[in-house]
């Protein structure tokens, strides 16, 4: 039997190189998966230092217990003394055709009383509103309107990077100053969001939400 042909020595550091370069690439990626997995959550996330006080805490919409988790972060608020008063985002009419503001009153008196209730303002938006800018554009006429200047944006902690940018963009063109305030949802966590089905369905679609509005608009 003839002996093998032996494999010349260019070819054997071409192999070796491929070799190399694959074994980097999946180091690589190994590090960037476990990257996602322990920081991924946490770059949907950005609170800010609030101050002392300030004009109003404006309450975003959200899931039916986002915007229960939402109402309670402002209620902490309220009851913190930081701001004077608690604004509501909510449509006028539900799909039955009900005053929505009637029904938020309810609950409000019902679960926190009617002195907390009694500090809650209404800002309505309509039909149209279905994105956070849209609805940061519906509201800052609403806050211009009542004269609030210092304004804390209460959202849940997912949609809090998010939320900051684009109310930052729709506040230019008005008087007032905005803070951040994200509290936990039931719908997500930070830490292990890919543990849960619902926590890893939240971070998909804020993150790819997030990079959207930051690259294309």
């Amino acid at each position: 039997m003839a002996a093998a042909a032996a494999v010349p020595e260019p070819s054997r550091k071409r192999a070796r190189s491929r070799l190399r370069a694959l074994s980097l690439t999946g180091l690589l990626l190994a590090v960037a998966v476990l990257a996602l997995l322990r920081w991924g959550g946490f770059w949907l996330v950005s609170s800010d230092a609030l101050p002392a006080h300030v004009d109003a805490a404006v309450i975003l919409q959200g899931s039916i217990s986002g915007e229960q988790a939402r109402v309670a972060g402002a209620v902490r608020l309220l009851q913190e003394g930081i701001p004077a008063q608690a604004v509501l985002s909510v449509p006028g009419v539900s799909y039955w055709g009900t005053s929505v503001p009637e029904a938020a009153r309810g609950y409000l008196e019902g679960k926190y009383g009617s002195e907390i209730a009694g500090r809650f303002v209404f800002c309505e938006t309509g039909p149209d509103v279905n994105s956070t800018r849209e609805e940061a554009e519906a509201l800052l006429p609403c806050i211009q309107q009542h004269g609030w200047h210092t304004v804390v944006v209460v959202t849940s902690d997912y949609h809090s990077r998010r939320a900051g940018f684009l109310w930052r963009q729709a506040a230019r063109q008005f008087p007032v100053q905005l803070w951040i305030d994200g509290v936990p949802d039931p719908e997500f966590q930070a830490r292990g969001w890919w543990r849960k089905r619902i926590y890893a369905k939240t971070w998909y679609e804020e993150f790819t939400k997030l990079v959207w509005e930051r690259v294309f608009e």
